[in-house]
């Protein structure tokens, strides 16, 4: 596997890493304190410290990442640190970014671009899994009180 990020500078160990394989469809919100590759389909937002599309990938929706790469599809606005658009990349939306942009020779983008410092994911070191309380739970009436709730201890402090 090709290594595409910004060098090795913080390396994911392949542990930290989900893959979205080819022949997988999800349909909803994808959070990931650590790294995703997409080389599926996704409809929804996905929000993750480090994401790459492959060129199978194709992703319907908002992307807030640190680090993004896209070598396949994204219909909607990305928001990160450093992003990468490839060769065989098309973005049909916005771009923020903070840090680095960069497009390889025939990456397709049809949006806005726009620089910006606020352009910070919301993943930090607070970022974590907790279970919910059955008190806040006891409004839903399906069984997702034993699923953990995404939490930001930023956004809490």
């Amino acid at each position: 596997m090709k290594n595409y990020m910004f060098g090795d500078k913080k390396k994911i160990k392949d542990s930290e890493r989900s893959l979205i394989s080819e022949t997988v469809s999800i349909e909803g919100t994808i959070n990931s304190s650590g790294a995703i590759d997409v080389a599926g389909l996704v409809k929804g937002p996905v929000i993750s410290k480090e994401l790459i599309v492959r060129d199978t990938g194709s992703i319907t929706g908002t992307i807030e990442a640190d680090d993004v790469e896209i070598h396949g599809h994204l219909d909607g606005k990305v928001t990160a640190q450093n992003i990468v658009i490839g060769a065989t990349g098309t973005v049909k939306g916005d771009i923020e970014f903070g840090v680095n942009l960069r497009t390889e020779n025939g990456a397709d983008i049809d949006g806005y671009i726009k620089k910006t410092s606020s352009s910070k994911s919301k993943l930090t070191d607070g970022f974590l899994f907790n279970k919910k309380d059955k008190k806040e739970s006891s409004t839903s009436t399906d069984s997702s009180e034993d699923r953990p709730d995404v939490v930001n201890k930023e956004a809490i402090a």
